[in-house]
Order: structure tokens, then sequence, then C-alpha cells
């Protein structure tokens, strides 16, 4: 006689008591906690509720079909790239908090996605799909075909980040993760810039239709196949309608998949991150002399400052999110200005006036490490080549860069006639910068905290911002007899002698930056021990 072992539990209510327990819990922690939260929830409950109300006022719009499913579209985009750029938004589900647990994966996955169903994102996109539905649906097999659509977007949205969270949760939980979720407050801020251009162009009369011919392609293209489904079964077209289900489905089934293939190697697989990290280094130790940019720096402390501030920038979270801001936005201000009609090619100095002002607080980004570098300078001349291959570092980026923002503002806004003055004034302007910039950092230093969010240590904000507007302000004065100039060009009508503001504008922001440094330079050197005090306490 055979006796039957009983069947396992189901791992589905355990995990979400699990989470809904961590969530309380942590709530508890303390009162600012569990307010910012209850206030995210009521503000993304309002918000869902106002996206759901506003589509089903959209309800019998030629155009709705396309409009839900471009929302459908970029609903799962961000479902797909928001664990890239919030690696630690849900603790609770890390599937590396689980590999010691005898776990299968085929039911584990189905107790995370049921987790993962409970949140404000869930609700949200829930809201959203819901009022699609409803503003698309008319007739029986359309309202059938909305219930379907629903749970299939619902689910391959949270299957999406499920999935790419795990296939990628090493990377997230490295350094580089680390950075790319620093920046994700860059991707958001030109997100926003696209919205707003968007929502200007919808905002005209008959703006939907412009939405056409993208929402033919999205169609078909899952997940928002199924919302387009719907539609199509309100129109008749019943097969087409059978495929976009089919289709949402299909791709639901492959998440699923990949999601398990992906858990089951994070679960049976050794962590070889020490392992890469130290055949980096060992490779890095057997290779002879420099290599890379490092050989085409000068010798001796000026190429040694270079590169170690090179270094800064590209590994620091912070300096990296400063420079990437930086060159974003400097090139983001003329195509906005342009797409909303309002282009002028003298925003091109937004490149030269955001990447000259990285200048500003020098030894803020060295923290505490700065008594290295203050152990290096005893004269004035150390501070002066200490500053100065800062500022060339600086200058090594910017003046290619600020070139490119230029010749592309000229080309894609014009006039071409301007080109040779803007290019001539953004120099300029780049080395009054550099000027100010050097000198506030020497008389107002602050510190820049190496963890959370914020940009400048507690009681050093009034410093902060005296020193980024003070100085900016300084370098915009600095800038005034080049501006005369340029003025006075325009208004003789000596339009054909504009082109000397390339070369004397060049020579000027040369001539100030190296005064800037050599102002600079002494007082560094005299007020060490008050600037390594101040960039010492973050």
């Amino acid at each position: 006689m055979t006796t039957e072992s009983p069947a396992a539990p189901s791992l589905t209510p355990v995990f979400l008591r699990l989470k809904l327990s961590l969530l309380r819990n942590g709530l508890r922690q303390s009162t600012g906690r569990a307010l910012a939260y209850v206030a995210s929830i009521v503000v993304g409950l309002l918000c869902a509720a106002g996206v759901a109300v506003g589509l089903i006022a959209l309800r019998g719009n030629a155009h709705a079909g396309a409009l839900a499913v471009l929302l459908t579209g970029i609903l799962t985009l961000g479902w797909a790239v928001m664990p890239l750029f919030f690696p630690s938004g849900d603790e609770t589900l890390d599937p590396t908090r689980l590999v010691m647990l005898p776990l299968r994966p085929r039911p584990l996955i189905v107790s995370l996605l049921a987790a993962s169903l409970v949140g404000i994102g869930p609700v949200f996109t829930l809201a959203l799909v819901t009022g699609s539905v409803i503003m698309l649906a008319h007739g029986t097999a359309a309202a059938v075909a909305g219930v379907l659509a629903v749970v299939l977007v619902v689910l391959v949205c949270v299957s999406l980040a499920r999935a790419v969270a795990t296939a990628s949760v090493r990377l997230l939980t490295s350094r580089r993760g680390r950075d790319l979720a620093v920046l994700s407050g860059l991707f958001v801020a030109i997100g926003a810039q696209g919205v707003n251009i968007a929502a200007q162009r919808l905002g005209r009369p008959d703006g939907l239709s412009v939405l056409e011919p993208l929402g033919e392609v999205l169609r078909w293209v899952p997940p928002a196949s199924a919302i387009g489904a719907v539609d199509d079964a309100g129109r008749g077209a019943y097969g087409r309608a059978a495929a976009g289900l089919a289709l949402t489905a299909l791709t639901l089934a492959l998440l699923l998949h990949w999601w398990q293939r992906t858990l089951t190697t994070l679960m049976t697989s050794p962590d070889a991150s020490t392992l890469q990290a130290v055949e980096k280094d060992s490779a890095r130790g057997s290779g002879a002399g420099d290599r890379g940019l490092a050989r085409l720096l000068p010798g001796g402390r000026t190429g040694t400052v270079m590169l170690r501030t090179l270094r800064y920038a590209w590994r620091d979270p912070k300096s990296k999110m400063a420079w990437a801001t930086a060159l974003a936005i400097g090139l983001l201000v003329p195509i906005v200005s342009s797409v909303q009609g309002r282009g002028s090619i003298y925003t091109a100095f937004s490149a030269s006036a955001l990447l000259g002002m990285q200048m500003y607080n020098q030894f803020g980004q060295d923290t505490s490490a700065f008594w290295m570098v203050a152990s290096a300078i005893a004269t004035p001349r150390d501070a002066y080549e200490e500053l100065r291959a800062r500022a060339l570092t600086l200058a090594l980026v910017a003046v290619p860069y600020v070139t490119l923002v230029v010749i592309g503002t000229a080309a894609f806004i014009g006039p071409w006639s301007a080109f040779l003055e803007v290019y001539g004034l953004s120099l300029a302007l780049l080395g009054t910068l550099l000027a100010t910039g050097a000198v506030t950092s020497a008389l107002f230093p602050y510190s820049i905290p190496s963890e959370g969010n914020k940009n400048v240590a507690p009681g050093q904000g009034a410093i902060a911002w005296f020193s980024l507007f003070g100085g900016f302000l300084v370098g915009v004065v600095l800038c005034l007899p080049l501006l005369g100039l340029t003025i006075w060009l325009h208004v003789a009508g000596l339009h054909g002698l504009l082109w000397v503001l390339l070369p004397v504008g060049a020579v000027y922001g040369l001539g100030v930056a190296e005064a800037g440094l050599r102002v600079a330079a002494p007082r560094v050197a005299g007020r060490l021990p008050e600037i390594l005090a101040a960039v010492s306490k973050g």
C-alpha cells in the first residue's frame, strides 16, 4: 500500500503576507516615512482616477484608439525601465534574498507575480487600462475583449518589470547600477520636456489626429495590441481582435518563460563579480605604462591632475550626474526652443553656461580626500598648477562640445551668418566662468555628501547658492565688454566685421580664465585648512 505525499502548500499567500508585513513594519520605523507613503498613495490614486475619467470622457472620439495604444506603449516602457532606475524600489521581492531557500522556480514565479500586483503602480496601470477599455468598447464583443485586455496588459507590465529586474539584478546591486539610479533624474527631466512638447502639439485643434500614424504601428506591438483588439472588436474586425489578444498572450508566455530561466540561473549560479574584479585588476597590473587617454595627457603634475579629474567625473556618481546633466540640458535647450517655435541661435549659450559652471566648487567633489591634494600644495605656484589642470580638463570636454552645439544650432535654427559671433561669445563666456569658478572654489567651498540625494551638506546651502549664482553673475558681467562690442557692430551696421568676434572672444576668454586662475591660486594656498574643513562636512 502506497501513501501519497501531501501536496506542497501554496507560496502565494505566504508572499502576500510577507510583503504586507514588511511594508507595515517599514512604515512603523518613522512617522515621516508613514506620512510620505500615505501621501504617495493618495496622490497616486487621484492621478489614476483623473486619468481614467479623462479617458472615459473621450469615448466616441475618432482618434481614441490611437491615443489608447500610445498610452499603453508608454506605460509598458515605463514598467520596463523602472527597475533599471530604481533597483531598490521593491526590496521585498529581491530574488537574491531567496537563494538559500528550497523553492522551485515555477511556484516561486507565481507567488512573486501575485505579490508584485500589490502596490501603487499596478493600481495606476489598472486604472489607465480600464479607462482605455471603457473609452473604446462598443458592443458585447468589445466588452469581452476589454476584460481580457485588462488582465493581459496588467500581467504583461508587471511580468516585464520583474523579468528585467531579475535579469539585471547583478548589475543593479553594483556600483554601475547605483550610478544608473543617480542618473535617473536626468532621464526624467528629458522625458518631461518630451511630454511638454507632445502636450503642446496635442492641445491644438484636432491634435489627436497626429497620433494616427504612430497608432497604426503600435497597435501591433504587445501589450498595446490587446488594447487595439478592443477597438477592432467594436468595429466588427473580429479576426484582427483575436490576433491582437493572441499576440499579447504569447508575449506574456514568453516573458514568464524568460523570467523563469533568468531566475533559475540567478539562484543556481555563483556570484562571479568578485572574481571578475580580481581578473580586471590583474589585467590592469600586467599592462605596462599608461593606456588610452592617459598617453595623450601632458606629463608632470598637470597630466596627473587631469587624469584624476576625468576619473572622478566617470566614476563618482555625483560628478557623473553633474556632467551628464550639463551635457544633456545644454543640448536640449536649443532643441526644445526650436520645436516650440521660439528657436534662436543664441540658445547655444546654454552649453557654455552649464559646462562652465562645472568649474565651481572644484574641491567639494574631493570631500575629505582633499587632504591629499592639500599635502601636495606648498606654494601659490602649486595651487596654480592644480587649478590650471582642472580647468584644462574641463576645457578638454567643453570646447569641442560647445563647438558642436553652436554648429548644430546654426544648422537647424540659423542663421549661419551669426555663427562666428555666437561661437566667439560662447568661448568668452566659457572662459569667464572658468575664472570665476576658480575664485569661488577658493573662497566659497562646500561639501558634497557622498551618500543620499543631497548635493550640499546641511548648513552650507547659502554658501552654495552664493557661490553658483554670484559667480555666474560676475562671469556674465565680465562678458559685458565683448557683448558691448557685438551690439555696437550691429547698431553701426558693420555686419561685415562681426567675424572678428570669434578670435577676440577666444583670446578674451583665454585671458580672463588665466587671470582668474592667478587670482585664485594664492587664496587656495593660503586657505587650505579652511577648504579642507568646509569640504569634509559631508
